[in-house]
């Protein structure tokens, strides 16, 4: 039996393209963006008693990662990128139906529009459903993982001064937390792990509508090079 599912909305989000986005939600609280609704949803009744609620689930579409072969077995980024897993072992990407899930802040609501932080979602990502967090039920206080049993460990963060000052003119330009943006995220290491980044390698990503380019000065350590406007 087959079933089909179509979108309640989809998101208008600070990530452009997927390197760079942090790998669970919540982990860049300045990564921001909008759920904008679809018709029928699109009107006040579906979204009346969400301004009581802090937190949603959203379960969507990875859109950018949907495959005909389901996988049985995926290479997490957590592990390096080296060591495969049973795919319900981990959060990869590569699911069975694409179907992800997050845990984001709700900042506002208005008719046809949530406004939402700490996300971890691709512009364009197709949502299907919107569920509240629901603390008493959602938080397992006994609750473990071996696997990732604690937040990736974060690596520091430098700029140039001329990066540092194109990105705060971007960030007032687009009245959002650039410079705490570009810090959250890079300092979880966006690079597969595999990579032994050298000092001459340059990485870049868009958040936005501008491009960030950094490299690698020393182990552990990242320098934002610059802050340019997308092309």
């Amino acid at each position: 039996m087959s079933y089909n599912v179509s979108p309640v909305g989809f998101v208008r989000s600070c990530f452009k393209e997927k390197f760079a986005i942090p790998r669970q939600p919540q982990l860049a609280p300045a990564a921001r963006g909008v759920l904008e609704l679809v018709a029928p949803f699109d009107k006040g009744e579906a979204v009346q008693g969400l301004e009581q609620v802090s937190h949603v689930w959203l379960l969507f579409l990875f859109h950018q990662a949907l495959e005909d072969k389901p996988r049985l077995k995926v290479r997490p980024p957590r592990l390096g990128g080296n060591t495969s897993m049973g795919v319900f072992a981990t959060r990869a990407t590569h699911r069975p139906n694409g179907i992800g899930q997050s845990v984001v802040k709700l900042d506002n609501v208005e008719a046809g529009r949530l406004w939402i932080s700490g996300i971890d979602l691709l512009d364009g990502t197709p949502v299907l459903d919107i569920k509240p967090y629901v603390p008493y039920a959602d938080i397992i206080d006994t609750a473990t993982n071996d696997v990732a049993s604690a937040a990736p460990q974060l690596i520091g963060v430098q700029w140039l001064k001329t990066a540092l000052q194109q990105a705060q003119g971007h960030a007032q330009r687009l009245d959002e937390p650039l410079v705490e943006l570009i810090e959250q995220c890079l300092a979880q290491d966006p690079r597969p792990a595999y990579q032994v980044p050298t000092s001459e390698r340059e990485y870049g990503a868009q958040f936005w509508d501008v491009d960030v380019r950094w490299h690698y000065p020393e182990p552990g350590m990242i320098c934002v090079l610059e802050v340019l406007p997308a092309q």
